[in-house]
């Protein structure tokens, strides 16, 4: 009689391949509250997704840049990345700054399969974390009806990108809010104050200011110079580590990595 063979031991198993490393690449900023919040949003990021390895660059001002920060990556071992740029529309730096960086440092890095993951805007998450930051500013649902929003984004020269802050006016508006209005705080107009002083010269009875921007810096300080000089009654916070906002950026991830079924976007 043969003697049963001894029971296998069952050690843990082995966690699930995380997948490419993500690299969040923000526009950066001298104002030091700007890399401290796109690192609160990528600690978030890291939490909903163990195991991801989650990395940040900068276009300019802050460290560590596109290149070294990809450098850094393959140095580690790491040969597949998803390159997400923080951005909320496809203005000149998704266009141009963004792949010129990833193209330069790719050239320098063999074996490094980089994808590029789309913008965040627009996006009903987006959405949603403005609507977020409204009601922690102090607004009720109760308050929709008789509130008018100034929805104030950074500007840009590019027609596509204010074509976009548009859109997502009018069919925010459709919510339910009284009105809503784009507003730039620069290369285009109206500027914040002056769409929150035409919501009032047409009888708006509360206005609110809701920044269409990640992270504070230069020109989210002069939003809410301009909120406060023509009287907005409400100003809510820039998105940042908004969880809405989190969520996004795993959403954007998983679609460039579904992606790379295709050929890759940039290999050295």
């Amino acid at each position: 009689m043969t003697a049963p063979a001894p029971a296998r031991r069952r050690g843990p198993r082995p966690a699930p391949a995380a997948g490419p490393a993500l690299l969040v690449i923000a526009h950066g900023s001298r104002d030091p509250r700007h890399a401290a919040t796109v690192h609160a949003l990528t600690r978030t990021v890291a939490a909903l997704r163990p195991g991801l390895r989650v990395e940040t660059a900068y276009l300019d001002f802050n460290a560590p840049s596109v290149p070294n920060a990809l450098a850094a990556l393959h140095a580690s071992g790491v040969r597949e990345v998803v390159a997400l740029p923080l951005l909320l529309t496809r203005a000149f730096h998704a266009k141009a700054d963004i792949p010129a960086a990833l193209a330069e440092a790719t050239s320098r890095l063999p074996g490094l399969d980089v994808r590029v993951a789309d913008v965040l805007g627009p996006s009903p998450l987006l959405t949603a974390a403005l609507e977020r930051r409204l009601r922690e500013a102090g607004l009720t649902p109760a308050d929709r009806a008789t509130t008018g929003v100034v929805l104030a984004s950074a500007g840009s020269t590019d027609p596509e990108a204010i074509a976009v802050i548009a859109e997502i006016a009018r069919e925010w508006r459709l919510t339910g809010w009284c009105a809503v209005r784009p507003a730039f705080a620069s290369a285009s107009l109206p500027r914040t104050e002056d769409a929150v002083r035409a919501l009032r010269a047409e009888g708006v009875r509360r206005v609110a200011v809701a920044p269409y921007v990640l992270a504070p810096g230069r020109l989210p300080d002069r939003i809410a110079a301009g909120a406060e000089a023509a009287g907005a009654d409400v100003l809510a916070d820039v998105l940042g580590p908004a969880p809405e906002v989190a969520r996004l950026l795993l959403t954007r991830y998983d679609a460039a990595r579904a992606a790379g079924l295709a050929p890759p976007a940039l290999t050295a």
